[in-house]
């Protein structure tokens, strides 16, 4: 989306059929009500700023509501283009959610926050795909510049499918993989990272999915500080000290009689 006028319109000119903060302020709500309204209202946003911030590296957002204010946390690659020259950008988008979501004036704050490690994000790593794809790269080649920069800065595992009418007319999907990646098991949820992207292709659309299996770092910056349940360590062995043996008893018995 390059001008606001287009943001707004997908904000403004959606159908949907109840406004989020209504329902949140309504005295009876129920329990299922309300986590249905926040699963749309986290689903729409989080469709909104990827498709404004996709060129700026967007990697997710995380919401915080307080009694005060609600905060809306923007994570990216490159938060100087979120924020804009002065902060203008980020106001834009803060007064467009304002608007959409019927937030009362000064209720609503966003904030950009940078991605530490671009490799083990997914979400980067699918938008840096697409942008190399509609560029006019080939396929092959940007799916292995994808994994390759992936494996380079520390990963344990990263697997790119791409599927669509690649070549030729007929529609096939393209699977490339490297290292170790799991796939089930509460491991998971911890250790994999995974995004789904289009592409609106001049031949049609593509579907682009990129999964990375994070390292363990104990401090958790990098990667999960959950261990692996099955890793095992094997410790060195230490240095046992033979105590030395004096002459046994019924030798100097002997020597005496």
């Amino acid at each position: 989306f390059g001008s606001r006028k287009q943001a707004e319109r997908l904000l403004l000119h959606r159908d949907w059929s109840f406004n989020h903060h209504n329902i949140m302020n309504q005295a009876a709500i129920s329990k299922k009500r309300k986590f249905v309204a926040d699963g749309v209202f986290n689903a729409e946003l989080n469709e909104f700023l990827a498709r404004t911030l996709g060129e700026d590296g967007y990697a997710g957002v995380e919401v915080r509501v307080t009694p005060i204010r609600t905060e809306i946390i923007i994570r990216a690659t490159r938060t100087r283009e979120v924020l804009g020259e002065k902060g203008r950008r980020i106001r834009e988008l803060t007064a467009l959610v304002q608007k959409r979501f019927g937030f009362p004036e000064n209720s609503v704050e966003l904030f950009a926050e940078r991605v530490e490690n671009r490799a083990g994000c997914a979400m980067a790593q699918c938008e840096s795909l697409r942008f190399k794809l509609l560029g006019g790269l080939a396929a092959r080649r940007a799916c292995y510049g994808v994994i390759r920069f992936i494996m380079e800065n520390g990963a344990k595992g990263c697997e790119v499918i791409i599927s669509g009418k690649l070549r030729a007319q007929r529609a096939k999907a393209m699977k490339f993989k490297d290292g170790y990646l799991i796939s089930t098991g509460e491991p998971k949820k911890h250790y994999i990272s995974e995004a789904v992207r289009h592409v609106a292709m001049r031949q049609g659309m593509l579907g682009i999915k990129v999964k990375i299996m994070m390292s363990h770092d104990p401090e958790g910056k990098m990667g999960p500080a959950m261990p692996m349940p099955d890793a095992v360590v094997i410790h060195e062995p230490k240095e046992e000290v033979v105590p030395m043996m004096g002459a046994p008893r019924y030798e100097e018995d002997a020597q005496e009689n």
